[in-house]
């Protein structure tokens, strides 16, 4: 006879049963009690790169050089600016912030918003006023001057968009974190970054496994990394074609019909992971970090949050830096480990083969295609 609630580990839930009325005999019914997540106001989604071992700085000579692109508002007839504001947001704080030896910084863009329905009523209006005094239509090129010249008179009347852009250097590790989902909004970052610091330069992570493989591998066999979870959400791209998407919210994923897809051609694209029970996050084929959710008791620093602003910016860095700093490393073992750039083709092919053979298996977990090949290290020098 049960006396107590049961309860059971579900992936990301806790589930308890607890006595359900009924009317015949007793029965029991699952309530999902849902982690509880930690706020943190940083690092939601990341792009991940190494820096170039030989770049060395310390943190006061970096905040002199960020010090000459400090972000200055737009002027009223320029559409978009761009420079390093103060991590903390206190006026004329430093740029860089030391946190347990991890810097953040903090990168802003601000831009003027004009609809284009306006900007072309108004070139239209300007072209009629034209035609009715000169008896001509504009051309091209004078239209495109008409654009330019409505556009710069409505600057000063249009509104202003700001994107805050946290950014985490870790000296140790030579790693470098962009707090952002996209990659062209990340490469704006890194391109101040390496006008501002002399000798500052950068690659994007590159696996021995790409990521869409061993994500199909681990659905297909409903054997992830160890220390991961699969969750409840995948999107499955087709490459034929068809360009046809299948996509699962809150679905479980061990069922046959996805195996099918992955079988049929179908490569995913996204997946929702969560680590150690710590971290919960979704991984995508171009090796994004997205959708990053830390879990409740990930780390001591949570008993801080409950002090004033600056104590909650620390607290938000110490955890995020801290969990970050080694999902990243498992993260990268599990697609095969780091591809070591300069490395010769004989080892790059011995290392790669060496990861295959153990894959879940013994099946092939394919070669990575987001980084360079083993013949194209042996052409081509490394950029470090």
């Amino acid at each position: 006879m049960l006396s107590k609630k049961l309860s059971i580990l579900r992936r990301r839930r806790l589930w308890v049963l607890v006595p359900a009325r009924a009317v015949r005999g007793p029965q029991w019914e699952a309530l999902p009690i849902t982690r509880k997540r930690v706020s943190v106001s940083v690092f939601k989604n990341v792009i991940v790169y190494r820096i170039e071992p030989s770049w060395s700085q310390t943190s006061t000579q970096a905040e002199e050089a960020l010090g000459a692109n400090r972000f200055v508002a737009c002027g009223p007839s320029q559409e978009k600016s761009a420079g390093w504001i103060e991590p903390r947001g206190q006026e004329n704080g430093p740029l860089v912030e030391s946190i347990g030896g991890q810097w953040l910084l903090e990168y802003m863009i601000e831009s003027k918003a004009l609809p284009a329905s306006v900007i072309r009523r108004k070139v239209e209006e300007r072209a009629a006023q034209i035609e009715a005094t000169t008896g001509r239509k504009p051309g091209k090129k004078e239209k495109r001057d008409l654009k330019e010249d409505v556009t710069h008179a409505l600057l000063p009347l249009a509104f202003t968009k700001h994107a805050r852009i946290m950014v985490w250097i870790d000296p140790v590790e030579r790693r470098l974190v962009v707090n952002a989902s996209n990659v062209s909004r990340a490469d704006e970052v890194v391109t101040s970054l390496v006008q501002c610091l002399e000798g500052f330069a950068v690659a994007l992570l590159q696996t021995q496994t790409e990521p869409a493989a061993a994500m199909s591998e681990w659905l297909s066999s409903q054997e992830p990394p160890a220390g991961f979870t699969i969750d409840r959400e995948c999107e499955l791209r087709a490459s034929d074609e068809s360009k046809s998407v299948v996509r699962y919210a809150k679905h479980a994923l061990d069922i046959d019909e996805v195996r099918q897809h992955i079988a049929d051609g179908k490569r995913p694209t996204r997946l929702a992971m969560t680590w150690d029970d710590r971290v919960s996050f979704e991984l995508t084929d171009a090796m994004v970090i997205r959708k990053i959710v830390f879990i409740e008791g990930t780390d001591s620093a949570v008993a801080n949050k409950s002090g004033g602003k600056e104590d909650n910016f620390d607290a938000d860095a110490a955890i995020a830096t801290g969990e970050l700093g080694q999902l990243v490393p498992e993260l990268l073992e599990a697609l095969g480990g780091e591809m070591r750039l300069g490395a010769s083709a004989v080892d790059a092919a011995n290392d790669t083969a060496a990861k295959l053979k153990e894959a879940p298996g013994g099946k092939s977990m394919g070669a990575s295609t987001n980084g360079p090949t083993a013949e194209q290290l042996a052409d081509e020098s490394a950029p470090f």
